[in-house]
């Protein structure tokens, strides 16, 4: 890990960073000066003045994604703020290019006030095409998505929420295929009511999941506990753990059939998955997962998958939301919705042809991903009514 630690930081030494802008058009001459600024740029700036919707036709805002976050739930590291969550959201553009072809840039805010954070997304919105919420703490974000969506007419996804659950959903799928359980049977087991968490659950329910029960630290939630809950737990508590069952984590994985975990490390043993049936389990808390492979197999687990890229069937968000902006932006949709969602889950399950134990998710390299979710995500789209083009 050391010798990773050092090439980490030489490579973001040594470019001062990962992302930059190139020019789309030369700049070589004086006419070419002449076309790309004054007097020429006043050309394309008369007709947006005249129709604000041309601006996709003269601008880059068709292609351009915002990634924004406020670094306060930083994946593995916390709150540690704009300037230190600055290196992630570089990270996260430059998958954004590689898997999508898509411009995003990186937007760090100072404030972590929900407000704060809302205004600025909303003022600087006429630049791009979506917005890509990440890394802002629970249950904040779930307000700042929720009002972004409203008061703007671009798509906007936070994408540890929701990339996460299309995600997840599309492995469940096919390692279901595997046990031979269907989706509307199986018994679910939900580690973390977080921002991932939460999404994940509802895209379940969503999907035809009956049986969900969701853990945090104090465990179960179910409707009525009054200990260490705010809105967002009672509200999915409201549609989950509908006999109400109590008890830890360890104690409510007795029988359950699919284990997802989206909180913190080492939470589980092999005696834990000994307790389940048809054991399928999804741990995905980075670096540590819920339960390391190993010990789930001497539990006894059929699927095993993690969110690491050193272990088989790993689950990450890359896998999704390059493929949701793309279709997103290419049908230039006023939002992502539910349908949006499960048709990129179906899309990316459905590129795996046989599942297996080890294969239950495509690699992130993998060529198909990008056209199979863009074009399911732009069917939705237009089928829902949410498409401009």
């Amino acid at each position: 890990m050391d010798d990773l630690k050092r090439k980490a930081l030489e490579l973001h030494s040594k470019n001062k960073g990962k992302v930059s802008i190139l020019p789309k058009v030369k700049v070589e001459t004086k006419d070419d000066l002449s076309l790309a600024y004054t007097p020429g740029v006043a050309e394309p700036c008369r007709e947006i003045a005249a129709d604000k919707g041309k601006v996709y036709d003269y601008t880059f805002k068709s292609n351009t994604v915002a990634v924004v976050s406020d670094g306060s739930a930083v994946l593995g590291l916390g709150n540690i703020g704009a300037e230190a969550a600055l290196p992630v959201m570089e990270g996260k553009c430059v998958l954004f290019k590689r898997f999508s072809g898509i411009d995003a840039w990186p937007i760090c805010i100072k404030s972590q006030e929900p407000r704060d954070i809302i205004e600025v997304v909303k003022n600087i919105a006429p630049v791009f095409g979506g917005i890509n919420l990440e890394d802002i703490a629970a249950p904040k974000c779930f307000e700042i998505e929720e009002v972004l969506k409203k008061e703007l007419d671009i798509p906007v996804m936070h994408d540890d929420q929701h990339g996460t659950a299309i995600v997840v959903l599309a492995a469940v799928f096919n390692a279901l295929k595997v046990v031979g359980i269907r989706l509307e049977e199986a018994k679910f087991a939900i580690s973390g009511v977080g921002a991932a968490g939460v999404a994940t659950a509802r895209l379940l329910l969503k999907a035809g999941a009956k049986d969900i029960i969701m853990t945090d630290t104090r465990g179960a939630i179910y409707e009525g506990r009054k200990e260490h809950m705010n809105q967002v737990k009672e509200g999915i508590a409201h549609i989950t753990n509908k006999e109400k069952v109590k008890g830890s984590l360890k104690e409510v994985l007795e029988g359950r059939n699919v284990f997802i975990g989206l909180s913190s490390g080492n939470l589980l043993d092999a005696n834990d998955i000994k307790k389940m049936e048809n054991a399928v389990i999804i741990a995905m808390a980075n670096p540590v997962p819920e339960i390391m492979p190993d010990e789930s197999r001497k539990g006894g687990a059929k699927i095993i998958a993690t969110g690491r890229s050193d272990f088989p069937n790993q689950v990450n968000n890359s896998l999704a939301f390059p493929g949701v902006f793309r279709g997103a932006l290419d049908c230039r949709a006023r939002e992502i919705n539910d349908e949006m969602k499960l048709e990129a889950a179906y899309a990316l399950a459905s590129i795996v042809k046989k599942p297996a134990a080890d294969m239950i998710i495509p690699g992130p390299f993998d060529k198909d991903i990008l056209p199979k979710i863009s074009e399911a995500v732009v069917r939705a789209a237009r089928k829902t009514g949410v498409a401009r083009l």
